[in-house]
C-alpha cells in the first residue's frame, strides 16, 4: 500500500518560564491510503499534539523542533503559512474532540458548513444549498432542509458531531484526523458515529488518523495501531497484535484495565501512578515509576526500538 502520511522523528516542545517541556519525542508512524491508524494512550501522553502538529496548529508556546511530516511528497513543516491554508480542510480535515466547542454559536449550520467550502472553491448560492444537503445527508442528517438554519444548541450531540464530520469532507480530503471525536457521546450514538467514519471510508477511500484513550473504539475501526505513553510510541502494530500479542508493559496494562464479563462483580484492574509531568520527566524508560518489570538499566536508559515480527515493534528494555 502507498501511504499518503509519514510522520518521521517528529519532536515537539512547549516553553513556559525558559523551560522546555517535550510533548513529543522523535515518533515515527505512517498512514496508508484508506485505512485507519489509531494512535492510543492516556491523557497526557501527546496525542493530540501530535495531531496538532500534523496542521501546524499548536499553540504559540509550542514549537516543532525536529523531524519531518510528509504528505503526499510535500513536508508540512516546511511549507509557508499560505501553502498550509491549502491544505487545511481542503486536503486534511480535523473533527475535534467536544463539537460545541469548535462549532460557532452565532452562525447557523448552513453558514459553517458554507464557509468550510468558500475557504477552497469558488461556488454559486444553488450549488453550494445542494452540496451543503448532500453532505448532511450523507452523514445521517434527518430531514436536512430543516436543519440548515439551525443553530448548534439546537441540536444533540450526536447531530453536532455529524455536522462536524459534514464540514470535515466539505472539500472531499485525502485525511481525516479525528481527536477523540465520540469521547463526549453515549454508546449508542458512539457506535452509530463509528459505523459512518467505516461506511465514509468504503465510499471515498479516505484514510483515518483516529486519536483515542478507548481500545474498545481502537478494536472496532483500527487497522493498525500505535500506543503512545509520556510523548514517545512503546509499541506498535496491526491491530490483532496489539489486542491479542501485545508486549509491552504499558499496552497489557491498558488490554488488562478493560472490562471483562469474566471479571464481573470484582475491581477493575488499573495502572498505578500517574502519566508524568513533562517538565518532570523521569530518566531512561518513562513508564519505568509504573512498570512491575523495572530493572536497573530502566531508570537510566531509554530504550530503542526492537523488531518483533511483522511491522510489530515495541520500545522496552525487558521484554524480547
Amino acid at each position: 500500500m502507498n501511504s499518503i502520511l509519514n510522520v518521521h522523528n517528529l519532536k515537539v516542545g512547549f516553553y513556559q518560564n525558559n523551560k522546555i517541556a517535550i510533548a513529543v519525542n522523535e515518533i515515527s508512524f505512517f498512514v496508508n491510503s484508506g485505512e485507519t491508524v489509531c494512535i492510543v494512550g492516556e491523557s497526557g501522553c501527546g496525542k493530540t499534539v501530535t495531531a496538532l502538529s500534523i496542521l501546524r496548529l499548536i499553540p504559540p508556546n509550542g514549537k516543532i523542533i525536529d523531524g519531518n511530516i510528509i504528505f503526499k511528497d510535500k513536508n508540512l513543516i516546511t511549507l509557508d503559512e499560505e501553502d498550509m491554508r491549502t491544505i487545511r480542510g481542503k486536503e486534511i480535515s480535523m473533527i475535534f474532540q467536544e463539537p460545541l466547542t469548535s462549532l460557532n454559536p452565532v452562525f447557523t449550520i448552513q453558514d459553517q458548513i458554507a464557509e468550510a467550502i468558500y475557504v477552497h472553491e469558488k461556488v454559486d448560492k444553488k450549488e453550494l444549498k445542494r452540496r451543503i444537503i448532500e453532505l448532511l445527508k450523507l452523514v445521517g442528517i434527518s430531514a436536512p432542509e430543516k436543519r440548515l438554519n439551525n443553530y448548534p444548541h439546537q441540536l444533540s450531540g450526536g447531530q453536532r458531531q455529524r455536522i462536524m464530520i459534514a464540514i470535515a469532507l466539505a472539500c472531499n480530503p485525502k485525511l481525516i484526523i479525528a481527536d477523540e471525536p465520540t469521547t463526549a457521546l453515549d454508546v449508542t450514538v458512539q457506535a452509530q458515529i463509528l459505523t459512518l467514519f467505516k461506511k465514509l471510508q468504503n465510499k471515498y477511500g479516505i484514510s483515518l488518523l483516529y486519536i483515542t484513550h478507548d481500545l474498545s473504539v481502537v478494536a472496532n475501526i483500527a487497522t493498525r495501531v500505535y500506543v503512545m505513553y509520556a510523548g514517545i510510541i512503546v509499541e506498535e502494530g496491526d491491530v490483532f497484535q496489539i489486542f491479542y500479542e501485545s508486549k509491552h508493559p504499558y499496552t497489557k496494562g491498558l488490554l488488562d484495565s478493560l472490562p471483562k464479563k469474566i471479571n464481573r462483580g470484582k475491581n477493575l484492574k488499573s495502572i498505578p501512578g500517574m502519566v508524568p509531568d513533562l517538565m518532570h520527566r523521569p530518566l531512561g524508560c518513562p513508564f519505568h515509576p509504573r512498570c512491575n518489570l523495572c530493572k536497573d538499566i530502566c531508570t537510566k536508559e531509554l530504550p530503542g526500538i526492537k523488531d518483533i515480527k511483522d511491522g510489530h515493534r515495541i520500545r522496552c528494555h525487558i521484554v524480547a
